[in-house]
């Protein structure tokens, strides 16, 4: 498991100085933020070694020095994103940290701090998320881009469909605008300054997750910039959890969720030459649950990223300071402990194999169907229902004065449509991926992978309506489209290229459809279809006339889906198109075995994964001769017999620690563990014999390790503890 720190498959994220007692001894450091203390912190950690990148915010940070004025003698407070009722919408309030408008004067202040960065040497920068809230856009510096970009006057978000989604439109623009420009300026400089490549990557939340939130990001529109190298999938159990509705029930589906927030950003960069991270947080922020809590969505969580093998590089943890030096409730919250050292070593040895991902054999135990849904960026731009005052002047009676913020409107809180397409799939073991309609324009071929397309329009909208010709001809090839909608969006209303009717005095040219969809069924010959299954060549449509987010009222609602999807590939009878429900996940990347077993199905059947296995989620890295899953339970394993090496020397499983300098002699062997300080750690190894001794040295002060040999797989597990400056060497004998 040696690697060269130049690979970049493992870094975290800080903004504190180097301490050993977070040192994860990944290969690259994100030292976040731009303060007076950044150039210090950059030189402290290249010192231990690391790859040095520089994070920070793009939408928001400690930037009350430009606010005020003190940069350039211009207060810059009117570029706070604000919502209607001119409040700041705030980030912290300690000191007053709002989201920003990006504009062209907020860009030149963070390339100026960024310059900075770059000459202390730093090979790579993030911008951060990059996020203007839906309920924002009453800024006056808001006000001006609209002038500016659209060539008329500002009007209010919440007026009309088509003011939203214009909004929308163009708080994605005006961050693709910084973005660029900022990237662009910096790559030249570094490049003329130093003769350095410098690369620029964006942390970003998932689309889907954006989308629930109510948040606005360029997310696919990044891709058609060549300043920007790649980003960060920042998926996590606080995004993970937040709640959905399926068959009539709102509650977390942290594994579920994070399955496919997971599976949307890997489709962002497939086919391209962009660089992924996914990111895990053994916490997250919410500081409010139990270590117990958050080590079972943890679990989830990587399980879930680990189940798409076409990205193989992570960021191991964000804030790892609070990890290790921070305190939450205990079980049964009783008071506050720091992190259970059971769960701090689980998670070095869930650290260390995060960097050994990138397999060349990838197995897939899964049904040959491969189903796509797919979700837009126009998703983000329909996220506020009108006020009803705008819309029925003088017929409005009050009772909800903000007009979207229904409590009970599950479209709104829970994102419904597009989990009504979702789950029902997933929960019986389909691999649904979400695929970015934006996409289907950009990459010939990107729709080939797959046999059935679920679509609705009720939540996003096309761009571009040679989007349509695309799915059309795929469905002629033999594709099986679902489409779910009734046409009832208020938001197809909107401007856009289906509804541009315009009139040259008595003649009227343009084109008019009621909704994107009746472009798209006339592409495919069915101007007069209204639900049902319908051939069209080789392929095939089935229309259900309902709106998607009636799908998760119920599980008739989720079984009608199903069926759709059974009904059409049943009629086409092709050979891949085989409908086969499974209760389970369950992929093998090399070695190592990824499974998730699935809850809320008819049958309770658990998966059996016969050994010997390593439990990698075990702190003692325990050999199992066979692993039961139960229905909503993970696993992560080592498969000991494909694994072991054909030589039949000593071969490290799997480490809590970066293990270096692993070597053998005839009496025994010894390696060099590197992590956080003081911390229990564990090895577990291919050994050809049973040792008689173990012994760890730190700082020359040898203390006896702990050691079990298992004669069965003839591995044997290591127990040793980290030295305070991240090094400790292991000896074990084989013989006095």
């Amino acid at each position: 498991m040696s690697r060269d720190r130049k690979e970049e498959r493992t870094g975290f994220q800080e903004s504190a100085p180097y301490h050993p007692d977070y040192d994860l001894q990944t290969d690259f450091v994100m030292v976040y933020g731009i303060d007076e203390s950044m150039t210090e912190r950059i030189k402290q950690w290249k010192e231990k070694g690391y790859i040095v990148h520089l994070m920070t915010g793009v939408a928001w940070g400690n930037y009350n020095s430009y606010l005020d004025g003190e940069v350039d003698g211009i207060p810059h407070w009117d570029e706070a994103q604000m919502d209607r009722h001119q409040q700041m919408i705030l980030h912290g309030d300690q000191p007053v940290i709002p989201y920003m408008v990006p504009t062209l004067s907020f860009g030149r202040y963070l390339a100026e701090h960024i310059r900075i960065a770059v000459d202390a040497g730093v090979e790579a920068i993030h911008l951060e998320e990059p996020e203007f809230w839906v309920n924002g856009g009453y800024s006056e510096a808001f006000k001006r881009e609209w002038q500016l970009y659209y060539k008329e006057s500002w009007i209010p978000p919440h007026a009309s469909p088509d003011a939203q989604y214009r909004a929308s439109k163009l708080k994605a623009y005006l961050y693709t605008r910084a973005l660029d420009r900022l990237c662009a300026e910096m790559k030249d400089y570094a490049l003329q300054r130093y003769g350095r490549v410098l690369r620029f990557y964006v942390p970003t939340h998932s689309l889907i997750n954006y989308t629930q939130w109510r948040i606005v990001s360029p997310q696919s529109q990044l891709v058609e910039l060549a300043s920007i190298d790649g980003y960060i999938a920042q998926i996590w159990t606080g995004t993970s959890r937040t709640p959905n509705v399926y068959k009539g029930v709102r509650k977390e589906r942290t594994f579920e969720t994070a399955y496919l927030e997971y599976g949307v950003m890997q489709e962002l960069v497939r086919g391209t030459d962009r660089r992924m991270w996914f990111l895990h947080d053994p916490i997250e922020d919410n500081p409010n649950y139990t270590w117990a809590d958050y080590k079972q969505n943890y679990m989830k969580t990587v399980v879930a990223s680990l189940l798409h093998p076409g990205v193989a590089h992570y960021e191991v943890a964000p804030w790892p300071r609070r990890i290790f030096q921070g305190t939450y409730l205990a079980e049964g919250g009783a008071g506050k402990e720091n992190i259970p050292a059971e769960y701090a070593t689980t998670l070095l040895q869930v650290m260390n194999t995060l960097g050994n991902l990138d397999q060349n054999v990838i197995e897939i135990d899964q049904i040959p169907l491969q189903v796509g849904v797919l979700i837009a960026d126009s998703a983000m731009f329909q996220r506020m229902k009108p006020d009803p005052e705008a819309l029925h002047p003088g017929k409005y009676d009050g009772t909800d004065p903000e007009g979207f913020q229904q409590e009970g409107d599950t479209e709104l809180l829970d994102f419904s449509p597009f989990y009504g397409l979702a789950l029902p799939l997933l929960k019986h073991g389909i691999p649904v991926r979400p695929l970015l309609l934006d996409h289907v324009r950009r990459y010939p071929g990107y729709l080939s992978p797959y046999h059935v397309l679920v679509l609705s329009y009720e939540f996003i909208k096309p761009e571009y309506p040679d989007i349509h010709y695309v799915l059309a001809q795929w469905v002629q090839d033999g594709g099986a489209l679902i489409y779910v909608g009734d046409d009832s969006d208020p938001y197809h209303a909107i401007r856009a290229w289906w509804n541009l009717e315009q009139q040259d005095g008595k003649k009227k040219f343009g084109t008019k459809y009621h909704s994107p969809r009746e472009h798209l069924f006339e592409q495919l010959g069915l101007k007069k279809m209204k639900s049902g299954i319908e051939i069209v060549g080789k392929g095939g449509v089935a229309w259900l006339n309902e709106h998607p987010a009636d799908l998760t009222l119920s599980t008739a609602g989720a079984n009608r889906l199903r069926q759709a999807v059974q009904d059409l590939i049943g009629m086409l009878n092709q050979p891949a198109m085989q409908w086969v429900s499974r209760s389970y996940f369950k992929i093998k990347r090399g070695p190592y075995i990824i499974a998730a077993a699935l809850d809320e199905l008819v049958s309770d059947e658990p998966l059996s994964i016969p050994g010997p296995v390593v439990d990698l989620f075990d702190a003692k890295l325990a050999v199992l001769n066979q692993v039961v899953m139960k229905p909503g339970e993970q696993a992560l394993l080592y498969d000991i017999e494909s694994g072991r090496p054909a030589a039949g020397g000593i071969s490290l499983i799997a480490a809590s620690s970066r293990i270096e300098a692993l070597s053998e002699s005839a009496t025994g062997f010894q390696f060099v563990a590197r992590g956080p300080a003081r911390l229990q750690a564990a090895a577990r190894l291919y050994s050809k014999e049973k040792p008689v001794s173990a012994q760890y040295f730190v700082q020359g002060k040898a203390a006896a390790a702990s050691w079990e040999w298992d004669p069965d797989s003839q591995t044997v597990l290591i127990q040793y503890e980290h030295g305070n400056e991240n090094r400790t060497e292991v000896h074990v004998r084989w013989s006095s």
